[in-house]
C-alpha cells in the first residue's frame, strides 16, 4: 500500500477510508470510492473517466448521474442509485450521497460508523462569488469529523471571476466572429464543461453546432431535465450558417479532419487552466476563457471551513501546498495519493458506442 509518511502517522484502525492499490478503500464497509482498478464494489462520485471506470462488479452512484454513467460505461453495468441524502447501510457503514456542484450527478460520499463521520468530496465546485452552476445541483456543505478534499486548483493564483463576466466575453467573441463570417470553435470537455458552456452562452447570436461526443452527453442532460439551447450537428447546416456558428467540441478535435468543414475559424479553450499564460500558449488557441468546474483557492477554503472537520486529507492536486496551509490553520492535515488526473483524461476515454462519432 503506497502511503505518505503523514498518512501513516494519522491512520488508525478506526479510519473509514484508507489507501489501497485499487483506490480509496473503506475497510469496515469493504468497498471502494472511485477506484482506478477493477473491484467488487465501487461507490462512484461522478462520471468523469478518471473517477468512473469500466470493470467493477457493482456500482453505487447518485440517481442524477445514472444517465451519464450508462451513456459512458454502457447500459450493462450493475448500477444501484441513491437519491440525494438517501442512505443505505452496508456492513455497519451508513452511506449517503450529497451534491458536489461539479457536473450532473456529481456527489460527495458521506460515511458514518460508530458516531464518526467522514466525507469524501470527489470533485466539487465552489468559488468566492457564492455562485452555482445551472447544469447541476450546488455543492452541499456537510459537517464531518474527517474531510477528504480534492485540490485540483489548490494554489492561491486560482481565483475565478464571476461567471457572468466570462460568458459576456465569450458572447462578444462569438458575435464578432459571426459578423466577420467566421465560425467560433469553443473547446471544452465533452461531459460537464460543454453543457455548462451551452447553458451560459447567448443562443440568439447564431446557430450552435456540437460534436457527436458532446451531443451524446447532451441527451443525458436533457433527459435529466437540464435546459440546454437547441443544438445541431455540422451536416445539418448550410455553409452560411456554419460561418456564423458557435461550435462546441472536445479539445481532441484540434487538427482533425472534422474541423475542416468549418473553414477559417477562430478557436478558444474554456478551462480553469487558462488562468496561466503558459497553458494558453501550449494550447495554441486564439482565446483562453477561464471557466472551471472545480473549486478555486477561496472555494476550497470555504468548503473545508464549512465542514467543521478537525482532520483534512487532501488529494487530486497541489496536495503539499494545501496540507501546509491547513496545518498553519491548526488543522490535522495529510494527503492521499490517487490516480485521478485533470479532466483531459475524460476526452481520451472512449464513450459508449457511437458517442465519439462527429
Amino acid at each position: 500500500m503506497a502511503v505518505t509518511s503523514d498518512t501513516v502517522a494519522l491512520c488508525a484502525a478506526a479510519d473509514l477510508v484508507v489507501e489501497r492499490p485499487e483506490g480509496l478503500y473503506c475497510p469496515p464497509g469493504d468497498f471502494f470510492i472511485d477506484p482506478w482498478r477493477p473491484v467488487g464494489r465501487a461507490v462512484i462520485t461522478h462520471a468523469h473517466a478518471d473517477h468512473a471506470r469500466r470493470g467493477h462488479a457493482h456500482y453505487l452512484a447518485s440517481a442524477a448521474s445514472a444517465g451519464v454513467l450508462r451513456a459512458r460505461l454502457g447500459d450493462d453495468i450493475a448500477l444501484q442509485t441513491l437519491d440525494w441524502g438517501e442512505a443505505v447501510e452496508h456492513r455497519g457503514v451508513r452511506v449517503s450521497l450529497h451534491p458536489a456542484g461539479h457536473v450532473l450527478g456529481a456527489a460527495q460520499v458521506r460515511l458514518e460508523r460508530a458516531g464518526r463521520v467522514w466525507v469524501v468530496s470527489g470533485d466539487y465546485y465552489l468559488s468566492a462569488h457564492d455562485e452555482t452552476q445551472p447544469t447541476c445541483m450546488p455543492f452541499e456543505p456537510l459537517r464531518c469529523d474527517v474531510f477528504v478534499t480534492e485540490s485540483t486548483f489548490g494554489l492561491p493564483v486560482y481565483r475565478w471571476r464571476p461567471q457572468a463576466e466570462v460568458f459576456a466575453e465569450i458572447d462578444a467573441w462569438w458575435a464578432a466572429n459571426a459578423a466577420a463570417g467566421r465560425a467560433s470553435l469553443l473547446m471544452g470537455y465533452s461531459f460537464g464543461k460543454a453543457q455548462r458552456l451551452l447553458a451560459g452562452v447567448d443562443a440568439s447570436i447564431g446557430p450552435i453546432v456540437v460534436h457527436g461526443a458532446v451531443e451524446t452527453v447532451n441527451a443525458a442532460y436533457r433527459a435529466a431535465g437540464i435546459a440546454l439551447p437547441a443544438t445541431h450537428r455540422a451536416h445539418e447546416l448550410g455553409r452560411d450558417d456554419l460561418k456564423r456558428a458557435l461550435v462546441v467540441a472536445p479539445p481532441s478535435v484540434q487538427g482533425s479532419a472534422w474541423l475542416k468543414r468549418f473553414g477559417d475559424c477562430s478557436d478558444a479553450f474554456a478551462s480553469g487552466w487558462m488562468q496561466l499564460r503558459g497553458a494558453r500558449r501550449r494550447r495554441g488557441v486564439d482565446r483562453g476563457f477561464v471557466l472551471s468546474d472545480h473549486a478555486d483557492w477561496p472555494g476550497l477554503q470555504r468548503a473545508i471551513r464549512a465542514t467543521g472537520a478537525a482532520r483534512v486529507i487532501v488529494t487530486h492536486g497541489h496536495e503539499a501546498v494545501m496540507v501546509r496551509w491547513l496545518r498553519e490553520q491548526g488543522l490535522d492535515a495529510a494527503s492521499f495519493r490517487t490516480e485521478y488526473g485533470d479532466d483531459v483524461l475524460d476526452d481520451d476515454a472512449a464513450p459508449a458506442a457511437g458517442a465519439d462519432q462527429p
